[in-house]
């Protein structure tokens, strides 16, 4: 997957789950797939609500001050765009919009000419030497997905009537 890559880091308990279910199966793959896909769907709550992984609230866009409608949903694309892709050792959670480190960081765009950056807002086209974009952080693991990873590793480890592992 290309696009952003963001490293686990901090969720110490989280990790220590995931390790743990890593060394005591050998067919991951089903789990790292479903924790992935519920990754997607809470990036996508988050996305529609305007909210970055650690609860705070994005700045609004320009674009839906003048037009109205949401903050990096105005076409879709990179909300359609959030993917995952699974292994038996793990999961990443991204996108490949070229434009999604620029809205994940922040970014100051400069004009490579006198002309300037000239776009529209609303009605009106602004010309601009420089455009700065504010973070809008989209991929990270909130609180609730904490919760999520270790309900599903805690479930793909619990043991069935029989004593063996149950592999949900």
């Amino acid at each position: 997957m290309t696009g952003i890559t963001l490293t686990l880091e901090g969720y110490e308990r989280t990790k220590k789950v995931l390790n743990h279910a890593v060394a005591q199966g050998e067919n991951t793959l089903a789990l790292f797939d479903a924790i992935g896909a519920a990754l997607v769907t809470s990036t996508q709550q988050r996305m529609e609500r305007g909210q970055a992984p650690d609860g705070s609230v994005w700045p609004p866009s320009i674009r839906a001050l003048a037009e109205g409608g949401k903050t990096l949903i105005d076409k879709a694309r990179l909300f359609q765009s959030i993917t995952h892709e699974a292994s038996a050792t793990g999961v990443e959670v991204g996108t490949n919009v070229i434009y999604a480190a620029v809205h994940q960081f922040g970014a100051t765009i400069e004009a490579k000419t006198e002309r300037g950056l000239r776009f529209r807002i609303g009605d009106q086209f602004v010309t601009k030497q420089s455009v700065t974009i504010p973070a809008r952080p989209f991929l990270g693991l909130d609180e609730a997905d904490e919760s999520m990873i270790e309900n599903k590793v805690g479930e793909w480890l619990a043991l069935d009537d029989g004593g063996a592992n149950a592999r949900h």
